[in-house]
């Protein structure tokens, strides 16, 4: 029963995102607004030299998708997962629909996981398309030299494809992370507009603390720190250590939420609609 309960719940929940005009919206957009990007990148008449791989990015493809990241990965990332993650919840405050959806095939915590698969099925699909759009484009408007790693190490072309690809891979555990945030906002907010907004807040903020000295402590517990953690697939020899850090703190961060999220919506009242 408890199985075919989710599966129900699911459906409708894919159904409802499919209907909705602002998710077929970020979809396009991840398809659609890497182009634009690199080619007013690659127009620019002076590389971004204070950026990793921008003093390449107007002569290998490679490095020109890896600028594109690290830039995605300040705020964009964020973004894109808090569209329907942070309205997944509140919107059904928003229409007063607690009651119609809560019938007695699905239940709280059915509805509750449900929702948080969408969610997290979505931002997974987003950074796909916006990884092959990047990628691609990068490399059709460039070309597909040899890329220059970090350590000053010649990568051959193949080679750079695979490490390119893992490098945008990586964005998906602190992408997931972020949208359990987003869901936990979700439900205790009640608010669409701060379910979306305030997960991207929180990014720019951990951002900027981030970038300050004197927290070395702090800096590897903050939720924008493992989209850092790529740069070790680009060095020789390689190092994975951030990446499996940043794994745990990302599986920290979307445990607590997540829990937070169902405690809140367990005890939420919908007598009111």
């Amino acid at each position: 029963m408890s199985r075919v309960g989710v599966g129900a719940a699911l459906r409708w929940e894919v159904r409802k995102l499919r209907a909705q005009l602002r998710a077929r919206a970020v979809l396009v957009a991840a398809v659609l607004a890497p182009i634009p990007v690199v080619f007013i990148l690659h127009g620019q008449s002076r590389p971004p030299k204070d950026t990793l791989f921008g003093r390449f990015a107007l002569e290998n493809g490679f490095a020109l998708a890896l600028l594109v990241l690290g830039f995605a990965s300040q705020w964009v990332l964020p973004l894109l997962t808090a569209i329907v993650a942070g309205d997944v919840f509140a919107s059904e405050d928003q229409h007063g629909t607690w009651k119609t959806v809560l019938t007695r095939s699905t239940s709280r915590g059915q509805l509750f996981w449900a929702k948080t698969i969408t969610a997290c099925g979505f931002a997974a699909i987003v950074l796909l398309l916006l990884t092959a759009s990047t990628i691609v484009s990068s490399l059709l408007v460039v070309g597909h030299q040899p890329l220059t790693g970090l350590s000053g190490q010649t990568i051959p072309a193949a080679t750079a494809l695979k490490l390119v690809t893992a490098s945008w891979a990586t964005m998906l555990p602190p992408m997931l992370g972020f949208t359990c945030l987003a869901l936990l906002l979700s439900v205790w907010s009640r608010n669409p507009a701060i379910g979306i907004a305030a997960p991207v807040v929180i990014a720019m903020v951990m951002q900027l603390l981030g970038s300050l000295g004197g927290i070395d402590a702090v800096r590897p517990l903050l939720l924008s720190t493992p989209f850092e953690a790529w740069h070790g697939l680009l060095a020789a020899p390689h190092f994975t250590g951030p990446l499996t850090q940043g794994a745990l703190v990302c599986a920290a961060w979307g445990a607590v939420s997540l829990l937070g999220a169902y405690l809140v919506l367990r005890r939420r009242d919908i007598t009111g609609g």
